[in-house]
């Protein structure tokens, strides 16, 4: 463990930097369950992580000491269980903003936690929630994303991009990991002090094909629907030809073409 000089309060001021690891959120949930209570705010960072996941166990490709993979502790013990995809919010506008200080072109969250820019993939954010009753007891928040790694499979290519595709440049991982750490204390902040129209209005903002007729699948069946909102549990609200709809998480899918990802 180590102290680290991010203008902060407590997100990052306990720092732990790893060579390789499966997975950051695992290395983290493990110090977690350790008798010694771990400081809110802890943020473990791995050069190469070798098992990283996504939503629902989906499998996280990144090449080694090129990208950002990174995980949070928070203890979000003030926010009721029926509100916890406001983390969630918080989490993905803290990421959106901080790329936003690299990226010429506007940083978008595709619902309900991919980091998007000009229609592809920069990376994506995995909350591991453990409950105490009706309450978060703690977080363990794993973000990747995508920053100077020049290229993807080939079934990738064309859905993933970087930061280095770009800006054409390499920008330093430090430099990225400050802004976000900032900025996910200012939101975490937010969050806290129950400020929920706020989050909810910026996350509208950010959302990618928000209020714009687009083309998803349910059950391998291709339907033409507008995304209106995103109610309190998650769901995402979207109008249809057959009126207005709500769907969970991988209920739905968004159609991905060449230009439009």
């Amino acid at each position: 463990m180590q102290n680290n000089t991010f203008s902060t309060l407590f997100v990052g001021q306990n720092l732990i930097k790893l060579k390789e690891v499966d997975s950051t959120n695992n290395f983290l949930k493990n110090l977690v369950s350790k008798s010694e209570p771990l400081p809110e705010g802890t943020v473990i960072m791995a050069d190469n992580q070798f098992a990283g996941r996504g939503q629902q166990e989906s499998v996280w490709q990144t090449e080694a000491g090129k990208n950002i993979s990174t995980s949070i502790y928070l203890r979000p013990s003030f926010l009721p269980l029926n509100k916890q995809f406001y983390l969630n919010i918080a989490v993905s506008l803290a990421v959106s903003d901080a790329l936003s200080c690299f990226l010429p072109e506007a940083v978008q969250v595709k619902w309900p936690n991919d980091i998007y820019t000009n229609g592809k993939k920069l990376g994506g954010i995995l909350i591991e929630n453990t409950l105490t009753g009706s309450f978060i007891k703690s977080s363990v928040i794993g973000i990747g994303l995508n920053i100077n790694q020049q290229g993807f499979r080939a079934d990738l290519s064309t859905k993933a991009t970087s930061v280095i595709q770009i800006l054409q440049k390499e920008t330093p991982l430090e430099a990225v990991m400050e802004k976000i750490v900032v900025f996910m204390e200012k939101y975490y902040l937010i969050l806290k002090s129950g400020n929920y129209a706020i989050l909810q209005n910026d996350y509208l903002k950010r959302l990618y094909k928000f209020d714009t007729l687009a083309d998803y699948q349910q059950n391998g069946q291709i339907f033409e629907g507008k995304i209106t909102g995103v109610e309190e549990s998650g769901r995402l609200v979207m109008e249809t030809a057959g009126g207005l709809r709500s769907f969970n998480f991988k209920e739905i899918e968004f159609i991905h073409t060449q230009n439009n990802a």
